[in-house]
Protein backbone atom coordinates (compact mmCIF):
# COMPACT_ATOMS: atom_id res chain seq x y z
CA UNK A 1 0.00 0.00 0.00
CA UNK A 2 2.66 2.37 1.04
CA UNK A 3 4.83 1.04 -2.34
CA UNK A 4 1.60 2.38 -4.87
CA UNK A 5 1.76 5.69 -3.24
CA UNK A 6 4.97 6.55 -3.54
CA UNK A 7 4.74 5.62 -6.91
CA UNK A 8 1.73 7.34 -7.39
CA UNK A 9 3.16 10.73 -5.86
CA UNK A 10 5.99 9.65 -8.36
CA UNK A 11 3.87 9.98 -11.35
CA UNK A 12 2.36 13.08 -9.96
CA UNK A 13 5.20 14.79 -9.62
CA UNK A 14 6.56 13.52 -13.07
CA UNK A 15 3.05 14.98 -14.83
CA UNK A 16 3.63 18.87 -12.99
CA UNK A 17 6.73 18.22 -14.60
CA UNK A 18 6.18 17.75 -17.94
CA UNK A 19 3.45 20.26 -18.22
CA UNK A 20 5.20 23.40 -18.71
CA UNK A 21 7.45 21.69 -20.84
CA UNK A 22 4.94 20.83 -23.21
CA UNK A 23 3.69 24.10 -22.54
CA UNK A 24 6.78 26.13 -24.05
CA UNK A 25 7.44 23.23 -26.65
CA UNK A 26 3.77 24.00 -28.40
CA UNK A 27 4.50 27.84 -28.58
CA UNK A 28 5.93 28.74 -32.29
CA UNK A 29 9.70 30.05 -31.64
CA UNK A 30 10.84 33.12 -34.04
CA UNK A 31 12.44 32.57 -37.16
CA UNK A 32 16.10 34.56 -37.26
CA UNK A 33 14.47 35.78 -40.24
CA UNK A 34 11.75 37.29 -38.18
CA UNK A 35 13.59 38.92 -35.63
CA UNK A 36 16.28 40.83 -38.38
CA UNK A 37 15.18 44.32 -40.02
CA UNK A 38 14.95 44.27 -43.43
CA UNK A 39 17.77 47.06 -44.67
CA UNK A 40 16.15 50.00 -45.35
CA UNK A 41 16.12 51.91 -48.56
CA UNK A 42 18.05 55.61 -48.93
CA UNK A 43 15.71 58.57 -48.52
CA UNK A 44 17.32 59.54 -52.14
CA UNK A 45 17.45 56.59 -54.59
CA UNK A 46 21.13 57.72 -56.48
CA UNK A 47 20.79 60.21 -59.56
CA UNK A 48 22.49 62.80 -61.17
CA UNK A 49 21.53 66.44 -60.12
CA UNK A 50 21.99 68.85 -63.12
CA UNK A 51 22.58 73.12 -62.76
CA UNK A 52 22.20 75.14 -65.94
CA UNK A 53 21.56 78.65 -67.17
CA UNK A 54 19.83 79.77 -69.73
CA UNK A 55 22.89 81.74 -71.66
CA UNK A 56 26.26 80.95 -71.27
CA UNK A 57 27.64 84.81 -71.91
CA UNK A 58 26.32 87.55 -71.15
CA UNK A 59 27.26 91.49 -70.97
CA UNK A 60 27.55 93.09 -67.45
CA UNK A 61 24.16 94.16 -65.99
CA UNK A 62 22.39 91.40 -67.73
CA UNK A 63 20.52 88.85 -65.71
CA UNK A 64 20.73 85.07 -66.44
CA UNK A 65 18.40 82.30 -64.86
CA UNK A 66 19.70 79.25 -63.15
CA UNK A 67 17.80 76.13 -63.45
CA UNK A 68 18.59 73.12 -61.32
CA UNK A 69 16.91 69.71 -62.08
CA UNK A 70 17.07 66.50 -59.78
CA UNK A 71 17.76 67.75 -56.32
CA UNK A 72 15.68 66.37 -53.67
CA UNK A 73 12.04 67.19 -53.45
CA UNK A 74 10.98 70.02 -51.24
CA UNK A 75 14.64 70.63 -50.52
CA UNK A 76 16.92 73.81 -49.72
CA UNK A 77 19.66 74.25 -52.35
CA UNK A 78 22.98 76.37 -51.22
CA UNK A 79 24.50 77.76 -54.71
CA UNK A 80 28.24 79.33 -54.47
CA UNK A 81 29.43 81.14 -56.87
CA UNK A 82 33.45 81.47 -57.99
CA UNK A 83 34.89 83.98 -59.68
CA UNK A 84 37.87 83.71 -61.80
CA UNK A 85 39.40 87.24 -63.72
CA UNK A 86 40.06 86.67 -67.29
CA UNK A 87 43.54 86.67 -67.63
CA UNK A 88 45.49 88.27 -70.59
CA UNK A 89 46.74 86.58 -73.82
CA UNK A 90 50.66 85.19 -73.65
CA UNK A 91 52.71 87.24 -76.26
CA UNK A 92 52.22 85.91 -79.65
CA UNK A 93 48.72 84.66 -78.34
CA UNK A 94 45.65 84.97 -80.44
CA UNK A 95 42.96 86.48 -78.60
CA UNK A 96 39.75 84.47 -77.49
CA UNK A 97 37.06 84.60 -79.79
CA UNK A 98 33.37 84.28 -79.91
CA UNK A 99 30.88 82.16 -81.82
CA UNK A 100 30.81 84.62 -84.25
CA UNK A 101 34.52 85.13 -84.79
CA UNK A 102 34.53 88.42 -82.99
CA UNK A 103 37.05 88.73 -80.42
CA UNK A 104 36.84 88.86 -76.56
CA UNK A 105 39.21 91.19 -74.80
CA UNK A 106 40.92 89.29 -72.30
CA UNK A 107 42.03 91.95 -69.28
CA UNK A 108 42.41 91.60 -66.03
CA UNK A 109 39.15 93.33 -64.60
CA UNK A 110 38.56 95.32 -61.18
CA UNK A 111 36.39 93.56 -59.47
CA UNK A 112 33.17 96.04 -58.38
CA UNK A 113 30.58 95.94 -55.57
CA UNK A 114 30.02 92.17 -55.82
CA UNK A 115 26.09 90.57 -56.04
CA UNK A 116 26.07 87.53 -53.45
CA UNK A 117 28.78 84.85 -53.52
CA UNK A 118 26.19 82.46 -51.71
CA UNK A 119 22.80 82.12 -51.99
CA UNK A 120 19.82 79.21 -51.70
CA UNK A 121 17.03 78.01 -53.80
CA UNK A 122 14.08 75.71 -53.14
CA UNK A 123 13.27 72.95 -55.13
CA UNK A 124 9.59 71.66 -56.10
CA UNK A 125 8.15 68.39 -55.53
CA UNK A 126 10.05 67.11 -58.56
CA UNK A 127 13.64 68.26 -57.47
CA UNK A 128 13.43 71.59 -59.63
CA UNK A 129 14.40 75.39 -58.99
CA UNK A 130 14.84 78.33 -60.94
CA UNK A 131 16.66 81.13 -59.69
CA UNK A 132 17.60 84.80 -61.26
CA UNK A 133 21.23 86.24 -61.03
CA UNK A 134 22.55 89.61 -61.72
CA UNK A 135 26.48 89.73 -62.19
CA UNK A 136 28.56 92.70 -60.82
CA UNK A 137 31.83 91.19 -62.24
CA UNK A 138 33.31 90.33 -65.03
CA UNK A 139 34.90 86.81 -65.53
CA UNK A 140 34.46 83.39 -65.65
CA UNK A 141 31.85 82.33 -62.80
CA UNK A 142 31.30 79.23 -61.57
CA UNK A 143 27.90 77.80 -59.82
CA UNK A 144 28.03 75.10 -58.03
CA UNK A 145 24.65 73.74 -56.24
CA UNK A 146 24.24 70.99 -53.48
CA UNK A 147 20.74 70.18 -51.72
CA UNK A 148 20.76 69.99 -48.05
CA UNK A 149 19.19 67.05 -47.64
CA UNK A 150 19.82 65.19 -50.92
CA UNK A 151 23.46 65.48 -50.65
CA UNK A 152 23.37 66.01 -54.49
CA UNK A 153 25.34 68.87 -56.55
CA UNK A 154 25.84 69.92 -60.02
CA UNK A 155 27.07 73.12 -61.40
CA UNK A 156 27.54 75.33 -64.53
CA UNK A 157 30.19 77.99 -65.63
CA UNK A 158 29.02 81.80 -67.26
CA UNK A 159 31.31 84.40 -68.89
CA UNK A 160 30.73 87.95 -67.90
CA UNK A 161 31.86 90.40 -70.23
CA UNK A 162 32.12 94.21 -70.12
CA UNK A 163 29.06 96.06 -71.35
CA UNK A 164 29.41 96.80 -75.44
CA UNK A 165 31.28 99.95 -76.16
CA UNK A 166 29.81 102.90 -78.54
CA UNK A 167 31.55 102.65 -81.89
CA UNK A 168 33.85 105.31 -82.35
CA UNK A 169 32.78 107.91 -84.99
CA UNK A 170 34.35 107.15 -87.95
CA UNK A 171 35.05 109.76 -91.32
CA UNK A 172 32.17 108.46 -93.01
CA UNK A 173 29.60 109.48 -90.05
CA UNK A 174 30.87 112.90 -90.04
CA UNK A 175 30.25 113.08 -93.37
CA UNK A 176 26.85 113.78 -93.53
CA UNK A 177 26.78 116.23 -90.58
CA UNK A 178 29.49 118.26 -92.59
CA UNK A 179 27.69 118.45 -95.47
CA UNK A 180 24.79 119.93 -93.64
CA UNK A 181 26.95 122.26 -91.88
CA UNK A 182 28.25 123.48 -94.63
CA UNK A 183 25.37 123.80 -96.42
CA UNK A 184 24.10 126.34 -93.86
CA UNK A 185 27.50 128.22 -94.15
CA UNK A 186 27.08 128.79 -97.83
CA UNK A 187 23.36 129.50 -97.34
CA UNK A 188 24.22 132.24 -94.53
CA UNK A 189 26.65 133.93 -96.98
CA UNK A 190 24.33 134.35 -99.51
CA UNK A 191 21.80 135.79 -97.27
CA UNK A 192 24.45 138.14 -96.39
CA UNK A 193 25.42 139.86 -99.46
CA UNK A 194 21.49 139.98 -100.22
CA UNK A 195 21.39 141.99 -97.13
CA UNK A 196 24.21 144.04 -97.83
CA UNK A 197 22.93 144.53 -101.67
CA UNK A 198 19.46 145.43 -100.39
CA UNK A 199 21.10 147.97 -97.86
CA UNK A 200 23.34 149.70 -100.16
CA UNK A 201 20.32 150.01 -102.97
CA UNK A 202 18.00 151.82 -100.37
CA UNK A 203 20.82 154.06 -99.36
CA UNK A 204 21.63 155.69 -102.71
CA UNK A 205 18.36 155.37 -103.89
CA UNK A 206 17.67 157.30 -101.38
CA UNK A 207 20.25 160.09 -101.99
CA UNK A 208 19.28 160.42 -105.10
CA UNK A 209 15.60 161.36 -104.48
Amino acid sequence: MRLSRIIMALTVGLAVVAVPTAAGAAQPQPTPSATTDPPQPPPYPPTTASLTVNRPTIYLGETVVLTGTNFGPNETVDITVTVTPFAAPAGGAAPARRSDGSTVAMAPVAYQASAPLHFTAYTDGQGRFTKHYKPSVTGLLTFTATGRESGRTASTELRVLHKKQPLPVTGDSLGTPMKLGGGLVGAGAVMLLLTLAWRRRQRFGGAAL
